[in-house]
């Protein structure tokens, strides 16, 4: 983040793997410049999420509640923020309807993690979020 930024205006991430050392990775990734919680499963996930939460990275493939069902839940519930699936599934049919921003193919680097948080950060942070008319492209990766 820019200079004169505090802890405070930071993005705040939620990182969701139920496989805790990628999800560990991914939070050592983006803690230098986000706030980033972690959650090891959905239920873990849907108790985590707060309003303060600006950016959710979901994993889809997870046992009890399926990334799918976490999303579903999330926007259910009234959650706005950005959400982006990172999954080692690629994207079908069925789901490039559902409410997602982004979709990154595992394995994935660290540049397009980190990109791809700053692509969404920068559009929150210019209130720019959410007003985009271009679709989504469930192929991102």
């Amino acid at each position: 983040m820019g200079q004169g930024e505090t802890e405070e205006s930071k993005i705040n991430v939620l990182v969701v793997d139920d496989e805790p050392r990628l999800a560990d990775l991914f939070a050592a990734w983006l803690e230098p410049n986000w706030n980033v919680t972690t959650a090891y499963n959905g239920e873990q996930a849907l108790e985590q999420v707060t309003e303060s939460t600006d950016v959710v990275l979901l994993d889809r493939r997870m046992p009890g509640l399926s990334g799918d069902e976490v999303l579903s839940l999330l926007r259910a519930s009234g959650y706005d923020g950005a959400v982006i699936i990172v999954s080692a599934i690629n994207p079908a049919s069925e789901i490039s309807n559902a409410d997602f921003d982004e979709y990154l193919v595992k394995p994935i680097s660290k540049v397009q993690l980190v990109e791809q948080i700053e692509s969404v950060s920068s559009q929150i942070t210019n209130g720019a979020f959410g007003e985009s008319s271009e679709s989504i492209d469930p192929t991102v990766n």
